[in-house]
This record gives structure tokens, sequence and C-alpha cells, in this order.
């Protein structure tokens, strides 16, 4: 992912989800929980996500059983979740446009 890139919705909700290390189904557990049940990842989508967060270097594995394998946000997914953060922002303040067209 590139710097500028912006990620994906899904993106963005596994590293929110991953500020506190957690295994897959905690993952797609808290995101329910975050979004108030909007957003239902899968484990097709969530393990894809994961994949490829592991190999751009925001996120390792931190521990793994057996059965479980928990995941950590890194110091560079927290920058670029951050850097996400402030694009989305900057989209919705811009937007605050449309409040004032009737």
């Amino acid at each position: 992912m590139g710097e500028n890139q912006p990620m994906t919705e899904a993106m963005y909700y596994v590293l929110l989800a991953l500020m506190r290390p957690d295994h897959g189904y905690g993952i797609m557990q808290r995101i329910k929980e975050i979004t108030g049940g909007r957003i239902i990842m899968g484990p097709g989508t969530l393990y894809g996500i994961l994949t490829r967060l592991k190999r751009e270097g925001l996120i390792i594995l931190r521990e793994e059983s057996e059965r479980k394998k928990t995941y950590e946000i890194t110091e560079r997914g927290r920058q670029a979740l951050l850097a996400e953060y402030r694009r989305i922002k900057q989209l919705a303040s811009d937007g605050a446009i449309l409040e004032g067209e009737t």
C-alpha cells in the first residue's frame, strides 16, 4: 500500500480492531461491535486482509497456538491508520458543503 493510497474500508476496520491484539474471530467480533453491526466481516475477507497487512508490515503475528493466531498492529500500522483517519476526517469536512444545499 503506497503512502498516499487510501485504505479499503475493510483494511481500516481491521487495523482499528487491532488497536488491541486479537485473534481472527475476536477481530471479526470487534469490527461488528465498532460499527454497531453495520459491517459483518467474513473469515475469507478477514484472512486475505490479514495476509496483506502482515506482508506490508502493518501488523505482526504476536502469538500462535495450535488453534489461534493473535495479531498486533505495528507502529507503522498505527501511523497508516492515523493517516487514513485524518484523510477520512478531511473528506467529511469537505463534504459539509452538502449540508448547506437545499
